[in-house]
């Protein structure tokens, strides 16, 4: 009898130093991206056991289903579409006021090897998982669930609600979005780094002084189902005009053009007066750029240097973003192709635009980078006074509304 008992007695021991050591252990960046996106960690991760809490699993089948409906109706859609209009994309992929919104970029960009994505959002933290207080767990995934709830829906993020639910919580800012975006896209996360930028454009890693002005932002090396080493650049950074002349984010860029672009859902910010040097930015070093309406108004668009490929239908801008309609853009959409798929702020399908515009060589030869075979339209007749389609409705409200992306 003695025996049995320190025989239980060893093995409970055992036990608890085995949980001890467990717990002592630090969770990769992939396990933590994995959790969070409601997929299984590996096995011998200090975040397996919090698998079996009923708020994981939970969380885990809303976003089965959430991003299983998002695959079908929407992201598959657009990846076949950016495989029959993108011929020889270039390794770079510029996004600006994008957010953590790797999902899109990696959807209509899969062959990029580098991402540059750029906002005002912080960076923020994911803190270790393990140790987070009895119900923190629980109360980190809901406020996951609550800042993707409009991107899942709508294709874009809402900044306000975003920012209140991801700082109510022991997670914070865009990087816990930007795992989970990594992981659902079948993204195995490598490692990750801060990075700060001087104001020549110059990157530090470590604990290095950037000096005053300094961009800050996340480095993550990642790998797909090939193996093939990327790095995704997210910069939490003001993009106007007086933002990226203190700071060096554009110059670092520059070490990457040219790239191919992307703009989508962005607050219509590219046709103002305050983001002129960003805008000639993407205009000079994108060797494509798709985008919809908020994007880059169609007149900088010069006919020497790019030809466009319109597809869906343009309605004008919703309700929110008066004085933004464009009567040529009307026009040059009376002769664009269809898509089966929802964009921007028109997140309906038969009511969405989006603009490949593709750079022309010096020579003014036909661009390799698109295979569509949509003709460039004639030039747009005489602007006529506009008249905006009415308000699709339903939408999202809220008090001080404001769309990011």
């Amino acid at each position: 009898m003695l025996h049995c008992l320190r025989t239980a007695t060893l093995a409970a021991v055992m036990l608890l130093a085995a949980v001890a050591a467990l717990r002592a252990q630090t969770a990769t960046a992939d396990d933590t991206a994995k959790f969070l996106a409601g997929l299984m960690p590996s096995a011998d991760s200090p975040l397996a056991p919090l698998t079996k809490d009923p708020a994981w699993q939970r969380h885990a089948k809303f976003f089965d289903t959430a991003f299983g409906q998002l695959e079908q109706r929407q992201i598959s859609r657009i990846r076949a579409w950016a495989d029959t209009n993108l011929a020889a994309p270039k390794p770079t992929m510029f996004y600006m006021f994008s957010g953590p919104d790797f999902l899109y970029a990696n959807a209509f960009y899969p062959k990029a090897s580098t991402y540059v994505l750029s906002a005002l959002e912080p960076v923020g933290s994911v803190p270790d998982l393990t140790g987070l207080p009895r119900g923190g767990i629980a109360s980190a995934l809901y406020n996951v669930e609550r800042s993707l709830s409009s991107i899942l829906s709508f294709s874009f993020f809402i900044t306000k609600q975003m920012k209140t639910d991801l700082q109510a919580g022991q997670i914070s800012g865009t990087l816990p979005i930007l795992y989970v975006f990594l992981a659902r896209s079948g993204m195995n996360v490598k490692g990750v780094s801060p990075i700060s930028l001087d104001d020549k454009g110059a990157a530090y890693f470590a604990g290095e002084n950037p000096g005053p002005n300094a961009v800050r932002g996340v480095r993550i090396i990642f790998t797909g189902s090939d193996g093939q080493e990327k790095t995704l650049y997210y910069f939490s950074t003001d993009l106007s005009n007086s933002g990226v002349k203190a700071s060096g984010f554009l110059k670092f860029c520059a070490t990457l053009a040219p790239g191919n672009s992307l703009i989508k859902s962005a607050s219509y910010l590219p046709h103002s007066g305050n983001f002129t040097t960003v805008r000639d930015f993407l205009l000079n070093n994108s060797a494509t750029i798709i985008q919809d309406d908020s994007g880059i108004p169609l007149a900088y668009y010069s006919s020497r240097k790019w030809r466009l490929f319109p597809f869906g239908r343009y309605l004008g801008p919703i309700d929110e973003f008066p004085g933004r309609y464009q009567a040529s853009y009307a026009a040059l959409f009376q002769r664009a192709q269809p898509i089966d798929f929802g964009i921007g702020y028109r997140w309906r399908t038969p009511e969405s635009n989006l603009l490949l515009s593709v750079r022309l060589p010096d020579d003014g030869s036909p661009a390799t980078e698109a295979v569509s075979s949509v003709e460039t339209p004639p030039p747009p007749p005489r602007p006529r006074r506009p008249r905006p389609p009415a308000d699709i409705g339903p939408w999202p409200r809220g008090d001080g509304f404001f769309f990011w992306r």
